[in-house]
């Protein structure tokens, strides 16, 4: 049996209000009294009543849909940050009623990878999601689609970015070592052509100088082409290369953390007493690796959902706000970090 489909003025004929005081209800537009709202929600509820998406898109000329673009890398078990902050961008989508179309793109850029729902116009605005070819953002900006950067900041398209204050997140990290008594304090990471990266590394530097301390280039790796295990352990392994005297490091991620841990025991290192590890982003592996690890915790969810807002207003009410968003960051500690003896 083929269940009954209710229209608009079903709603409004049970509400028993006008079809355009149910429509501004249904699409939270315009003054609408508390007590009519709520006659029109209880209709909804009692029909069951489900908007017609399409017949929607053809009267507003608008989708409905949010694109979330994420290089291949990225997007992977590897590497969970943009897992989280895409489920960020989907809850908060539900709230504003987008849906949220994800799709991964290749590194280097090729007209054949623009993503089909930028040539066939079925999206409304898009999300890129971390270290992206910058081509694939003027190709989406050539289609005039609203756009935002989460985690990321082109060199020469102009659009929002939210991103984490890297900055002041290396910064607590450098603190936090340097009240448990630590001078020699090391920072290790890859990929510095990511504005994310670059910054942490510019946050050490500043706290390393803040504080006093030892500002050596002996105790910075940062040749790796990447920010995964490996390039952690390759960047440790340069580091202990070197004879360098330090006591504890600083990692551009978790990633890269985990990697120098590996290295450090395979040359003999008791963790944490022999060197205190910081990472960066607070992945759930830091709970359960030995020793857990010390990071700093990064609000992924909330990335995705403030590129979310953003994008909605730009789509909703034709903002085209040219700005960036920093939200803080805050250290956890656990055991992979001790007080020097």
């Amino acid at each position: 049996m083929t269940k009954q489909r209710f229209t608009i003025k079903d709603v409004a004929s049970r509400a028993g209000v006008a079809v355009s005081t149910a429509s501004l209800v249904l699409n939270n537009k315009g003054y609408v009294s508390s007590d009519l709202r709520k006659k029109v929600q209880l209709a909804v509820e009692e029909l069951g009543y489900v908007p017609n998406r399409t017949a929607r898109s053809l009267i507003n000329k608008a989708t409905g849909n949010i694109g979330f673009i994420v290089s291949e890398e990225h997007f992977s078990t590897a590497e969970p940050f943009y897992t989280r902050v895409f489920l960020g961008t989907e809850f908060e989508a539900r709230q504003q009623d987008f849906y949220v179309l994800l799709t991964t793109v290749p590194n280097k850029f090729h007209s054949s990878h623009i993503p089909r729902f930028i040539l066939e116009r079925n999206v409304d605005g898009v999300i890129f999601a971390g270290k992206i070819s910058e081509a694939y953002a003027k190709a989406v900006i050539s289609e005039n689609i609203p756009s935002v950067v989460v985690d990321f900041e082109f060199k020469q398209v102009r659009i929002p970015a939210i991103n984490i204050d890297n900055t002041r997140g290396t910064a607590l990290a450098v603190e936090h070592l340097f009240k448990l008594g630590h001078k020699k304090i090391a920072f290790i990471g890859g990929d510095m052509d990511h504005p994310s990266i670059r910054s942490r590394l510019d946050g050490y530097l500043e706290a390393i100088e803040r504080f006093g301390l030892d500002k050596c280039d002996s105790l910075i790796s940062t040749e790796e082409p990447g920010t995964g295990t490996e390039d952690g352990y390759q960047a440790a392994k340069k580091l202990l290369s070197r004879k360098s005297d330090f006591t504890s490091v600083v990692a551009c991620n978790d990633a890269v953390a985990i990697g120098a841990i590996r290295a450090f025991r395979e040359n003999g290192m008791n963790l944490p007493d022999d060197c205190s590890t910081v990472g960066f982003d607070d992945i759930e592996l830091c709970d359960n690796i030995d020793p857990r690890l010390t990071s700093i915790s990064v609000p992924k969810e909330d990335l995705g959902a403030t590129a979310l807002r953003i994008l909605s207003r730009m789509i909703k009410e034709k903002e085209r706000p040219i700005s960036s968003v920093l939200i803080e960051p805050r250290l956890v500690a656990r055991q992979s970090t001790v007080s020097l003896s």
